[in-house]
């Protein structure tokens, strides 16, 4: 019997360690890397440089020329890339520490997509620089595309190099895009049908994909096996390496004229120096809480309010993010997100609407500290599937920013204007299938990059700016497209009449998009948003949120055939053909944006709006000669300025009655008053001791410590600290359940009243 009381030695526990280590079954994510988003301590290096002194102009100087490099690449990437990702954006270069810190990014691109790839620049040299069968040389370059090692989903691949400056690691490099296409279940690359991390196609954890500068073919054509788009991969694989390569240029060029000390501090500082900052600027804050709740509607397969409780605390010159009380994880669904993901869009949240000023740096959120329960939807655990991972999550991006801005309100100065937030889904559709040219592709619309802005404290939100995770996007060129893929736009990209949230200030519109297929007898799309029940985005002020959003179908027609018939009798826009129904025969139909992917017809109509920004203040505050131009640019309805905004005005000629209006207005006001009630009258109304039991709902009620949830079809009650993954029933297997069930109540009643 072995001596349970016996005390290794120091030898021992070498020994024990480095046969764990040699032997361990399955290298993870690491817990430790992945749990932390601050920038390291120092290098022994770091700490060498700096502690000499630095010369600040030379330190600009080199920061210029790097930032200068960045844009360079990105430019490279933008330009060659085959993704249509890479065409309007949806990308980044970065740079990095020895140790892996994110110190700079180019001056466009997805903030995010750099802020998480430090994680596997962390986990590159803690595992395999050592390993004798990896290594680290000069040359090498990694590929990485698995959120659970850190990124936004699994479409986004990264192109991960390591610069070196005689012998000696100096930095890291990175040239992240979109890609799409992956292999997974449903085309494109994000299945919203995924029931498990098997379902979501290639996931590459950062291995080395490159040697001595070139690529290997014998993996690259392993990976060009495991996606729909072979030609997509090998291309874009080649763009990113040539664009590190590029930039692994210019920072030599930075080693050879500055030296390696002058980039090291420059590197470093630029973190540090953010860092103060940061603290500073939440030393500047009220002490105190101030708390918000949103509610994503939908898991992607049925509907259910999933909720998102977020506390933001200051004390000092600290800030905690407290997201416990947030829904539970789920079992089978592509929904949930892990934490490392999470805090990447806090950290786009921070940089784009409350301090945009700062250098787009993850030390910008090192003084800052956030926590979640574990296995909950934001923390999700590693074998949950996490196909979707943020892009129905991406009110998350939005979410601080109505507490930050009551903390920020009375500030004698601010960063950046009061805003509300943005419409914050992708509305948009992935598609697959094979083109009008025969290949097979899967992949993502532009058309995302249409979103509204929110209102500011000062003026209406932009209209069709921007998604809600990159404020320098684009939504490319329609034509290139349509040579490319089967799918026919039906009009333009109208404005959105109507469909914004309301204030003393609106928020920008979102665009109408109506797409068809043509030329293709096997294509298909899907969403994967949340946001057509409950509104994603809340009003500030007493502005209103924006509106909620619908996917409308026309079915079982060809609208070629159609027209061809009947030129002149359809107008293309979404109100009308669901209300008017031109077309007949066609099955009209209305859905939540959380589509899994289905096969469409030639000649099929699939519309969906991108959101509208939500608005800021009293409508009855907003200026009648700015509705009255609304109504005259077709952006509000004669209804929605009468109705809502009390503006009287001749519909005939728009002339503003201004005594009319003050009028109306000053009636409005006493109604509210009349409409009103105490608070107290109001709780005792509406409260309730749990959440309604028809309702599938999951998240904290009026404790965070005690979750509410559906497990199985069954409603549970968990401690936060205990929380399990809910299992969800598949909707197919719920759907044939009450058909059966309605057939045997039909047959009983027949049988009734044949007995009769």
């Amino acid at each position: 019997m072995s001596d349970t009381n016996t005390t290794l030695t120091a030898e021992d526990k070498r020994l024990l360690d480095q046969f764990l280590n040699d032997n361990q079954l399955f290298y993870a994510p690491d817990p430790e890397i992945m749990a932390s988003h601050s920038i390291s301590p120092r290098s022994a290096e770091e700490e060498r440089v700096l502690s000499q002194g630095v010369d600040p102009h030379r330190l600009n100087q080199v920061r210029g020329i790097v930032i200068a490099a960045l844009d360079e690449s990105f430019t490279m990437v933008e330009q060659m890339g085959a993704a249509p990702g890479a065409k309007w954006g949806d990308l980044v270069t970065g740079i990095y520490t020895a140790t892996g810190d994110l110190s700079m990014i180019a001056p466009h691109g997805i903030v995010a997509f750099a802020g998480c790839c430090h994680y596997p620049i962390k986990f590159i040299r803690k595992y395999w620089e050592k390993d004798p069968t990896v290594g680290l040389r000069e040359g090498d370059g990694f590929i990485h595309n698995d959120s659970r090692y850190g990124g936004i989903h699994n479409t986004d691949q990264s192109m991960i190099m390591p610069v070196y400056w005689k012998g000696e690691l100096i930095c890291w490099i990175s040239s992240t895009v979109h890609e799409g296409e992956n292999g997974a279940c449903e085309p494109g690359g994000m299945p919203a049908a995924a029931e498990s991390k098997f379902d979501e196609g290639l996931k590459m954890s950062p291995f080395r994909l490159v040697e001595n500068f070139e690529v290997r073919r014998d993996l690259l054509t392993f990976l060009q096996n495991s996606v729909r788009d072979p030609k997509l991969q090998l291309e874009d694989v080649k763009v990113k390496l040539h664009a590190v390569m590029r930039l692994r240029e210019r920072v030599l060029r930075v080693l050879e004229e500055h030296g390696k000390d002058a980039l090291i501090a420059a590197l470093r500082k630029n973190l540090e120096d953010v860092e103060v900052e940061v603290r500073r600027r939440i030393a500047e804050l009220p002490d105190g809480t101030t708390r918000v709740v949103s509610f994503p509607d939908s898991t992607l397969r049925e509907n259910a309010l999933l909720k998102f409780n977020l506390a933001v605390t200051v004390k000092g010159e600290r800030m905690i993010l407290d997201l416990r009380g947030s829904s539970p994880e789920f079992l089978n669904r592509s929904i949930n997100c892990n934490f490392a993901s999470f805090r990447t869009i806090l950290l786009t949240a921070y940089l784009q609407n409350i301090w945009p000023d700062l250098p787009h740096t993850m030390a910008v959120f090192s003084p800052i500290e956030v926590i979640a329960d574990e296995n909950s939807l934001v923390c999700a655990s590693f074998d949950t599937p996490q196909a979707m991972s943020l892009i129905p999550l991406f009110k998350g991006m939005t979410l601080p920013v109505i507490p930050m801005a009551k903390l920020s309100y009375s500030l004698p100065h601010r960063y950046t204007a009061i805003v509300a937030p943005q419409y914050d889904q992708p509305a948009t559709f992935i598609y697959g299938g094979l083109t009008q040219h025969g290949e097979s592709v899967g992949n993502f619309c532009a058309d995302i990059n249409g979103n509204g802005q929110g209102a500011r404290s000062h003026r209406d939100g932009e209209n069709a700016l921007s998604p809600p995770f990159g404020f320098m996007c684009d939504i490319g060129e329609q034509e290139l497209a349509e040579e490319e893929l089967p799918i026919l736009r039906l009009g333009g990209h109208n404005i959105a009449t109507d469909r914004v949230g309301f204030g003393k200030y609106r928020g920008g519109f979102g665009y109408e998009q109506i797409a068809t297929v043509r030329g293709s007898n096997l294509w298909g799309f899907m969403t994967g948003c949340t946001g057509s029940i409950f509104s994603p985005s809340p009003g500030m002020f007493g502005g209103y949120a924006s509106p909620v959003y619908a996917l409308c179908k026309i079915r079982g027609i060809n609208v070629f055939d159609f027209v061809k018939k009947h030129p002149g009798k359809i107008t293309f826009d979404i109100l009308s053909l669901m209300n008017e129904q031109p077309i007949p025969d066609a099955k009209y139909s209305t859905h939540d944006m959380g589509m899994t992917f289905e096969l469409v017809n030639e000649g099929e109509i699939y519309m969906i709006c991108q959101g509208g920004g939500a608005g800021y203040g009293d409508v009855l505050e907003r200026d009648p000669a700015q509705v009255v131009k609304d109504v005259e640019e077709g952006l509000i309805s004669h209804e929605t300025a009468k109705e809502l905004f009390k503006v009287v005005y001749d519909p005939r000629n728009l002339l503003l009655d201004a005594d009319a209006t003050r009028k109306a207005r000053h009636d409005e006001r006493k109604a509210r008053v009349a409409r009103g009630k105490p608070y107290h009258e109001f709780v005792k109304e509406w409260q309730t001791a749990e959440p309604p039991a028809h309702i599938p709902y999951f998240g904290s009620w009026d404790d965070p410590k005690r979750i509410w949830a559906m497990n199985g079809g069954q409603r549970v009650v968990l401690d936060a600290d205990k929380l399990t993954g809910m299992f969800m029933p598949n909707p197919k297997d719920v759907r044939i359940g009450a058909l059966e069930a309605e057939v045997q109540a039909l047959r009983a009643q027949l049988e009734s009243a044949n007995a009769g």
